[in-house]
């Protein structure tokens, strides 16, 4: 009896047969070389949260974004894969990759996906992508695409203000949480996905770490402009930073510099409000005529409730 309940609950966790079967959408290591910035918003009011009733969605959100670290990242290519065999639908190329602000709004109007392919699946069931590279899309109308085929390459068209890929999933022209589908207005329910293996759900994590010897704009931190591994002994200051995502209120930052002769500097920033991306830092002024040669350590932690959350380390040199 017990080993008929267990295959039950078993077969209850993955897609119904009609329901198409998922595989990552993007040619990339999730906690690696990217991540999951947001899921689909699952607060009905004005308010927003995601499927495990964390903080990672925005109101109003239909959709999974796969974020890249960096505009450098998008620059070097990242392939977007059709997640699930089907017919395309529909595509748009030729957007222009730009961040989206008040000035550039009007060219966007309407075409908020930015340059993008629409899969048609069985039974009333598509998946859209959207803010691909321009230029990168290598389908058209009436192909046929198989699961992992090349659609094209993450970008920064439409509206978009960081180089990721916005998967959006439907049913006869209703948004699916491809996470949990069950009832969009709820979240932590038990409900079906659509993933062959679910995604590791993160709440937040460091994206990067670096050394400056500034402190930098946030953004030289998002084009991936901002990192040094090799430092002038006579640079002005020394500075570690962290880039991250998905921050709450009360979350933790703390900042370590090692150099040659043991611990440097130490801070906790603790953060005032729930970021969706954003970056701290902390160093030192040089004070003596030189920096001590050798290598520089940096450890930057992000803690919420007192536990470890994320960590990333880098590593600098002074000659």
């Amino acid at each position: 009896m017990r080993a008929a309940l267990i295959a039950l609950i078993s077969l209850a966790a993955f897609p119904a047969a009609s329901e198409p079967v998922l595989t990552l959408p993007v040619d990339c290591i999730l906690g690696e070389t990217c991540h999951i910035q947001q899921y689909v918003d699952r607060d009905a009011g004005d308010g927003y949260r995601d499927y495990q009733c964390g903080n990672l969605a925005y109101d109003g959100h239909k959709g999974t974004d796969f974020s890249l670290p960096t505009l450098q990242a998008m620059r070097d290519g990242v392939n977007v894969i059709a997640a699930a065999p089907g017919v395309v639908r529909g595509v748009r190329d030729g957007m222009d990759d730009r961040l989206y602000t008040i000035d550039n709004a009007k060219d966007v109007k309407g075409k908020e996906c930015g340059n993008g392919v629409v899969v048609r699946h069985d039974d009333g069931w598509e998946t859209q992508y959207c803010h691909m590279k321009k230029g990168s899309v290598r389908v058209r109308t009436g192909y046929k695409v198989k699961r992992g085929t090349v659609l094209g390459e993450i970008g920064l068209s439409g509206k978009t203000q960081f180089p990721h890929l916005h998967l959006s999933v439907r049913h006869n022209g209703s948004v699916v949480d491809p996470f949990n589908t069950g009832d969009v207005a709820a979240c932590n329910v038990e409900g079906g996905n659509l993933w062959r293996s679910v995604p590791e759900y993160l709440p937040g994590a460091l994206i990067e770490a670096g050394f400056a010897d500034r402190v930098p704009d946030y953004e030289e931190v998002h084009t991936g402009d901002a990192k040094q591994t090799q430092m002038s002994p006579k640079s002005g200051a020394l500075v570690l930073y962290g880039f991250a995502y998905g921050g709450r209120k009360g979350d933790v930052v703390r900042i370590e510099i090692h150099g040659p002769e043991g611990l440097m500097a130490s801070y906790d920033s603790v953060l005032e409000k729930n970021l969706a991306r954003f970056f701290r830092a902390y160093g030192k002024r040089l004070k003596t005529s030189r920096w001590p040669s050798g290598e520089y350590d940096g450890i930057v932690t992000m803690i919420r409730d007192g536990e470890v959350l994320s960590r990333a380390t880098t590593q600098a040199t002074i000659d």
